[in-house]
């Protein structure tokens, strides 16, 4: 059973998954490659001098694969349920169960309509800074919580902020992913 079960493969969703897996969480990425970031090109993502989405997406699946994460990119998600032990996944291709759920949907609200989560006055997924919904354990991040504030940069923190939050809760007290040269391991390993 992953931990940790992220919808959606664009930069909040693969950030998410970057932190909680080589943070040693069981954690699998539904994606059905249908983010925005095929259309765009990054010069204002802090770090990149120029970058195409389709790079960026390949660059950000191969960290999150590399430390760990699994990537579904063949199973749409069309349901989630919460039960006593975090949650059910349903898929075009059978069931899985988390403890945690990261929505990085963008702008489709619909699972989060139909997990009854609260919603704000702009029609987005309210959360709090640590982006946990009205649902313990479940996450909402990027344009489904931000009123057309739909950005690369702003996504992948949100993801961060989701990811730091799981993590935190695992370990019992505030979690910090701060890494230092002689952290970084390297690809080979």
């Amino acid at each position: 059973m992953p931990a940790v079960a992220i919808v959606g493969g664009g930069p909040a969703g693969l950030s998410a998954a970057l932190f909680t897996a080589k943070n040693g969480l069981e954690t699998v990425v539904f994606d059905t490659d249908e983010t925005w970031m095929h259309k765009a090109h990054l010069f204002n993502y802090l770090g990149v001098r120029s970058l195409s989405g389709d790079e960026y997406l390949e660059i950000a699946r191969g960290q999150v694969e590399d430390r760990g994460g699994s990537i579904n990119g063949d199973e749409s998600v069309v349901g989630i349920e919460q039960t006593d032990n975090g949650f059910q996944i349903e898929t075009e291709a059978g069931e899985y169960e988390a403890t945690y759920v990261v929505l990085a949907t963008g702008a489709d609200r619909s699972l989060a309509e139909e997990l009854d989560l609260a919603f704000d006055d702009e029609d987005t997924v309210d959360v709090g800074l640590d982006m946990e919904t009205s649902v313990d354990d479940l996450y909402a991040t990027g344009a489904m919580v931000r009123a057309e504030e739909w950005q690369a940069v702003i996504a992948a923190g949100d993801g961060g902020a989701a990811a730091l939050d799981i993590l935190s809760k695992e370990k019992g007290e505030h979690f910090h992913d701060f890494d230092t040269p002689a952290d970084v391991p390297s690809l080979s390993e």
